[in-house]
């Protein structure tokens, strides 16, 4: 496995905790390697079709100064919870607004945690 993609899967694994703490309508009651399958699944989803959505949405994102890219965010979301469900982890997003917050925590969770490890291996 790639060193990035691990780090990318570990900082993801941390943002969906941090949003199921914090973001009223994000469940999981799940397991400990349920939960580890689920952020698997979330780096996934986040790996190969964000990039493609980015890139057929790249008008509405530079019309929006970037804003478009939230709703990306809880979209991915809201497909991995709905994928995870798939499979019987109980992951659970209520609404695109829980999905849209969660997807903001997520995202500053990974803002920060890059930051962290940028500035430790220097």
């Amino acid at each position: 496995m790639d060193r990035s993609f691990g780090y990318r899967w570990l900082i993801g694994g941390l943002g969906l905790l941090i949003a199921d703490f914090l973001v009223p309508g994000i469940h999981y009651d799940g397991s400990a390697i349920e939960f580890v399958i689920l952020a698997l699944i979330f780096g996934l989803v986040n790996a190969l079709l964000k990039p493609i959505l980015a890139l057929l949405t790249c008008p509405l994102v530079l019309v929006t100064l970037g804003f478009f890219m939230l709703v990306l965010n809880a979209l991915l979301l809201g497909l991995t919870g709905s994928l995870g469900r798939l499979i019987g982890i109980p992951f659970y997003v209520d609404s695109f607004g829980a999905a849209f917050w969660g997807g903001i925590v997520i995202s500053l969770t990974g803002l920060l945690a890059t930051m962290i490890v940028r500035e430790e291996r220097r």
